[in-house]
C-alpha cells in the first residue's frame, strides 16, 4: 500500500480551555491540490500551522511521507496571506527567493539556477534587482511564492494566500498556482474562505464545521483542465460543486 504525502488523524487544538480544532483527520495524495474551506473563525489557520509544525497539537498525529511532524520539516514551505511581512525588506527580489536556500547546502551556481527558474515560473525575471516596496501587493505575493518553489518541498502549504490582493490579481495567482504546479508537479494543500476558489483550483475540497472544527464531507472536483476563468466558472458542473459547498457551510 503506497504511503500519502500528508496524512492527518485525530488532530485536534486547543487554546487554554477553546477547542479550535475537534477531531480531524485526511490524507493528501503526491501530486494532488487539496483546498480547505469553512466557516470563518472555525480554525482552519490552527489546523493549517499543525500540519506545518508551527503549532504542536493537543491531539492527533501529522505525518509527511509517513514521518511523524515534530516541527517544521525540512521538505515542507508555507506561503502565508500577508506577503508584506514574509518578505525582508532590505533584500532585493532576487536576496528574497535565495534566502531559504542558503541552509540547504547548495553552491552558488545551483541557487542562483533555482532563484532564476523559480523567478521565471513566476513572470518576475525582470525584477531580481528590485526591493519588494518597489512591486504591488500582487508581484510580492509572487515572489513568495516564487520562494517556497525555488525551495522546492514536497508539499506547499498556502493559508489564504490571495485574500489581500484586488480580484484580478487574486485570478491571475490563482492560475499562476495552476501552472507551476503542472510544471513542478507540486503537491499543494491550501486554506482559503472563498468557496468559488476552492472549486476552480482543487482536486478536492474539504469542507470544515464551525469552530472547533471537523471535516464535515470531502467532496472530489471532477472538472476539465486546464481550468479557465470564465469556461471553467460558467459551466453546471461548477455551479453544482459550489452550491453544494455553500450548502455544507451555512448548514
Amino acid at each position: 500500500m503506497s504511503v500519502p504525502m500528508l496524512d492527518v488523524v485525530g488532530l485536534g487544538h486547543t487554546y487554554g480551555s477553546v477547542d479550535a480544532v475537534s477531531d480531524v483527520s485526511f490524507a493528501v495524495e503526491p501530486g494532488e491540490l487539496v483546498c480547505i474551506v469553512g466557516p470563518s473563525g472555525c480554525g482552519k489557520s490552527t489546523l493549517l500551522r499543525c500540519i506545518a509544525g508551527l503549532l504542536p497539537p493537543s491531539r492527533g498525529t501529522v505525518s509527511l511521507h509517513g514521518d511523524r511532524v515534530s516541527g517544521v520539516p525540512s521538505d515542507l514551505a508555507v506561503v502565508f496571506q500577508d506577503y508584506s511581512r514574509s518578505l525582508l525588506p532590505w533584500r532585493t527580489v532576487f536576496g528574497n527567493v535565495e534566502f531559504p536556500l542558503r541552509d540547504r547546502g547548495l553552491s552558488t551556481v545551483e541557487r542562483r539556477s533555482r532563484v532564476e527558474e523559480a523567478l521565471s515560473w513566476v513572470g518576475l525575471s525582470g525584477a531580481a534587482s528590485k526591493h519588494p516596496h518597489e512591486l504591488s501587493g500582487g508581484m510580492q505575493q509572487r515572489v513568495s511564492i516564487a520562494r517556497a518553489l525555488a525551495y522546492r518541498p514536497a508539499l506547499m502549504l498556502m493559508d489564504e494566500p490571495f485574500a489581500s490582493v484586488d480580484a484580478q490579481t487574486r485570478a491571475d495567482l490563482e492560475d499562476l498556482v495552476l501552472q507551476v504546479r503542472a510544471s513542478a508537479g507540486m503537491t499543494v494543500l491550501l486554506v482559503t474562505h472563498d468557496i468559488d476558489e476552492s472549486v476552480y483550483l482543487a482536486d478536492r475540497v474539504l469542507v470544515l464545521s464551525p469552530s472547533p472544527a471537523t471535516v464535515v464531507e470531502t467532496l472530489k472536483v471532477d472538472l476539465p483542465s486546464p481550468r479557465d476563468q470564465i469556461a471553467t466558472r460558467g459551466s453546471d458542473a461548477f455551479v453544482r460543486l459550489r452550491t453544494e459547498i455553500a450548502r455544507l457551510i451555512r448548514r
